[in-house]
């Protein structure tokens, strides 16, 4: 199972990781705001399709066709894992290969979307204030890494989840004989 975990982790971290990186150089750091964020997630569903794959995969060969709900989104949030710290890492390495400031640079808009909503005094203070703190949170490589990891796992923990639900069932795609 340990191989399962690790090939279709290292798949999907890869896919994901390498959209990541792409979408990084491409936009240095900073892509439209409009869909960047969808596509971010897109890439993530995509690339976590690994897990399903994976536990299909457990399933039709180590199973003999049957899985149990538990076993499955054990995989599930295995496979996962491995994919989630391979996001992390292209994340620090798109941080390295963009070579700008992300922390000041991602305050600086948060000012910027104060400024749009039209706040002013004391609440313009406080939005600045926030940025700031973020900016300082962010640099620090302890708060930065769980934030990280914390925007690709849960939607892996969704996709085990699901995948889970599904493939406990020997009908569904059942094996090729």
């Amino acid at each position: 199972m340990f191989r399962i975990v690790l090939k279709y982790g290292v798949i999907a971290g890869l896919v994901v990781g390498a959209a990541l990186v792409g979408v990084s150089l491409a936009y240095d750091g900073q892509p439209p705001p409009d869909w960047g964020m969808a596509a971010g997630f897109a890439s993530m569903l995509v690339a976590l399709s690994a897990v399903f794959v994976g536990i299909k995969h457990q399933r039709d060969t180590a199973g003999g066709g049957v899985i149990r709900f538990w076993p499955a989104f054990g995989l599930g949030l295995a496979i996962s894992l491995v994919a989630s710290l391979i996001y992390v890492a292209a994340w620090e390495l798109s941080l390295v290969l963009i070579d700008n400031d992300f922390a000041a640079m991602f305050a600086a808009q948060m000012v910027e979307r104060a400024h749009e909503k039209g706040l002013s005094g004391e609440a313009l203070a406080a939005a600045v204030q926030k940025a700031r703190e973020f900016e300082t949170m962010y640099r620090n490589p302890l708060v930065r890494l769980p934030m990280t990891f914390v925007e690709i796992f849960p939607v892996g923990l969704l996709v085990s989840l699901v995948s889970a639900l599904v493939l406990r069932n020997p009908r569904v795609l059942p094996a090729r004989a």
